[in-house]
């Protein structure tokens, strides 16, 4: 599908590596069917810019803006986010039309009577950094590109029409309320303007500048039924243009470059003059091409298997969309006080979605691109400094409070304990105490009372610091908090340690412990306790409910979050055999849920009871190597690998949630998984390819090389690393940064 495009496009790269065609392996579709929520438009890797198609504003699977299933589109917005289960961005739309339309969306159900167009799979074209497709209504032919801060649209218009662009200002993904926007023509081929949105981020702002590069003719609107404003601006809720193009060259293309900010029109207008000089659109699809294909390159994977070899580079690209970049080419940036502050030497980022994150990603980042991890961590350090609390989920200079936690810390003391400390380690150990304890006091009074405190400062805190339980009678969630808070609190320990403060060391080790509170000897499950000690009743392992005391899962899928103690969860359980035996029934047992259906949407993937689709089942297959059973880990991560993905648009079994569900299958495939982040080893499991390499930021490749006793043996026999012999299963992060060669032996 995109060697027409590719062909020969790196063969100018200075380095050698990169001279391979990665992104022909990438499938931008895989996702964005099914309910993985990504988008298949054009964007660099963090870039600020996400140019991509809208085919829908409503319903869950509109998160991406974009649904596989649709066979109309609405136009192609600038912002997007990556796999969220939570919608938000899509903003500034175009759409290329011939002669007058209705100035509404419309929708994928009832899209009469609007300027939204038919279209085919057959006719779409994408790849890393480009998008195309062709609108069958007006047979125009949309092409999409992108700098770092800047979107690129070339659409070629049909002989003889009436060619014209439509600006809406209005929509949005899952329609959030703008209070205000404004189009201004600054001149006949400049248009700027802005928008604020109250949405999943409360205080939202969006500036853009667009130049095109033939004249046109503007009238400009309040609303899809008003009359054409007088003058050279409107200000209203739901701005929108119409531009007539009379004038456009014999080839009938119109090229549009639009730069956007968070700032203001001129910080968008300095990011459009930076990065997007002259009107080469086609050098600039190769630029984003040979960007994405050096991050690409950073892992080499042999295998035969060209859909195995597809869902690879897939997941690698998308574990690089997001987070974006937040800053502009001029240093500016927006606080998370809403204030405009310039700072050259700092890179503002969003887009943290962290309780997925934590897990997976930051921990691929940390091997990959430490140096792009430890700028993620100076911008959740610098939004501390800024909001008086580190993040929980950053959107777009917003904390959202969205889900539980404070792993925040994990990302930092994973860094840390990996000897990746390019960030003020004394701030950021002040910033991790600070998240562990209940106080409001301090924090930015810009930030929504109701997310600091039900979310940012829940009660919870003090509850887990003060009685040692959070009562499931007082507080909602009880389970899963208590068990994330825990881990947390042993991260700071390690944390404490490191900085020499042995005092608060012995405090949060104990408080770490504090998951054996939940643990019920009758069932050996975690269970919610009430406020006078007793347990929860009635108990249900397997209902999915709200509220409850758990997020988005049961009994049987939280209650082996315990990864900082496995050690003391298996005393907990009974022993070895005992734990081993409940893991086998995790997988075997019935997929059933109780409970409502509608709260079960992120529960999906199931084997057994185990979910692969939602975040807190990810680390738990692994957890037979803790209790001398690894061939049942490499055989549920096997299968786990080759049934929970596919490289179709309904490929991913959840939402990818911004790298989170694709860093599993990077990391997994090749063979080794971080359970507990914050402890620099990893627990191997059970490797795809014949060989994999990566080229570390160092100067050092890591190569696992795996031999076969015939196609499809999936079971560990010997593991030799830089030639000798391994006794145990867990491969320590040194290892991998020092370079080398794991050599697997599987067989049957």
């Amino acid at each position: 599908m995109i060697t027409w495009m590719c062909a020969g496009l790196f063969c100018a790269c200075t380095d050698e590596r990169p001279a391979v065609s990665y992104i022909d392996a990438v499938d931008v579709f895989i996702g964005t069917g099914g309910h993985g929520h990504t988008f298949p438009g054009a964007t660099l890797p963090h870039g600020m810019v996400q140019l991509s198609p809208d085919t829908r504003q409503d319903g869950w699977d509109a998160c991406g803006g974009y649904y596989y299933d649709d066979t109309t589109l609405m136009g192609f917005s600038h912002t997007h986010l990556s796999g969220t289960g939570i919608g938000d961005y899509g903003d500034v739309l175009f759409m290329p039309v011939t002669g007058d339309k209705p100035l509404h969306a419309g929708s994928e159900v009832n899209p009469a009577n609007s300027y939204r167009s038919r279209f085919s799979h057959d006719t779409e074209k994408a790849f890393p950094g480009y998008y195309s497709v062709l609108l069958q209504d007006d047979s125009i032919r949309a092409e999409l590109t992108a700098t770092l801060r800047t979107g690129w649209h070339r659409y070629t218009y049909p002989e003889g029409e009436d060619h014209r662009l439509i600006v809406d200002m209005e929509p949005s993904v899952q329609r959030r309320r703008h209070p205000l926007t404004r189009l201004s023509v600054v001149n006949d081929s400049v248009l700027c303007g802005m928008r604020t949105v109250e949405g999943w981020a409360p205080r939202r702002h969006i500036y853009f500048y667009a130049r095109f590069s033939s004249p046109f003719k503007a009238r400009l609107y309040t609303d899809a039924g008003a009359d054409a404003a007088e003058g050279n601006e409107v200000v209203s809720a739901q701005a929108k243009a119409v531009l007539q193009f009379r004038d456009l060259p014999a080839n009938r293309q119109l090229l549009v470059k639009v730069g956007i900010s968070a700032v203001d029109e001129e910080g968008a207008r300095k990011n459009l003059e930076a990065e997007a000089a002259g009107w080469d659109f086609d050098r600039t699809v190769r630029m984003a091409g040979e960007t994405w294909n050096k991050e690409l390159s950073r892992i080499d994977v042999e295998t035969d298997d060209e859909s195995q070899r597809s869902i690879f580079y897939t997941s690698l690209y998308h574990t690089m969309v997001q987070p974006s970049i937040a800053s502009d080419v001029d240093g500016r940036y927006r606080t998370m006080e809403q204030e405009i502050r310039q700072d050259p030497d700092y890179t503002n980022y969003t887009v943290f979605s962290l309780w997925d994150t934590f897990r997976a990603a930051h921990p691929l980042y940390t091997i990959v691109t430490p140096q792009q991890n430890q700028a993620f961590i100076r911008s959740l350090l610098r939004k501390y400094e800024e909001q008086g609390v580190l993040p929980k989920w950053e959107l777009a200079s917003n904390e959202t409070g969205t889900m539980i936690g404070y792993h925040a810390v994990s990302v930092i003391v994973d860094a840390l304990m990996k000897g990746q400390c390019d960030f003020d380690t004394d701030l950021a150990f002040d910033a991790c105490i600070r998240s562990s304890v209940y106080d409001t006091t301090g924090i930015s009074p810009v930030m929504n009372r109701s997310v600091l405190h039900k979310k940012i400062m829940p009660e919870a805190l003090r509850y887990k610091n003060e009685k040692g339980f959070i009562p499931c009678d007082l507080v909602g969630s009880s389970v899963a908090q208590g068990l994330e808070f825990a881990y947390c609190d042993w991260l700071i320990a390690q944390f404490a340690r490191k900085q020499g403060k042995d005092d608060i060391y012995h405090r949060y080790m104990q408080l770490s412990q504090a998951y054996r509170n939940y643990a019920d000897p009758d069932t050996g499950l975690m269970r919610g306790r009430r406020n006078d000690g007793s347990w929860d009743e009635p108990f249900d392992p397997r209902a999915v409910m709200r509220p409850s005391n758990y997020v988005e899962g049961n009994a049987w899928q939280w209650s082996w979050f315990v990864p900082h103690d496995v050690e003391g969860l298996v005393g907990l359980m009974g022993g070895r055999e005992a734990f081993a035996a409940r893991l086998d029934s995790l997988f075997s047992m019935t997929s059933q849920l109780t409970g409502n259906a509608a709260d079960a949407a992120d529960v999906t993937g199931m084997i057994g009871q185990y979910a692969h689709g939602n975040e807190p089942s990810h680390h738990i297959p692994y957890l037979y190597n803790y209790v001398g059973q690894p061939r049942k880990a490499q055989a549920i991560v096997d299968r786990i690998l080759r049934t929970q993905y596919d490289a179709t648009p309904a490929g991913l079994s959840g939402n990818e949630d911004v790298g989170q569900m694709s860093a599993w299958y990077v990391l997994s495939s090749i063979g080794f998984y971080s359970v507990c982040p914050g402890q620099p080893v990893y627990e191997l499991g059970c490797p795809q390819f014949d060989r994999v390499v990566i080229h570390l930021e160092n100067g050092n490749d890591f190569t696992i090389r795996t031999r076969r006793a015939r196609p499809g043996s999936k079971y560990i026999h010997s593991l030799r690393l830089n030639g000798k012999r391994m006794t145990g299963y867990q491969l320590p992060h040194d290892a991998v940064e020092q370079g080398g060669e794991l050599l697997v032996e599987m067989g049957e």
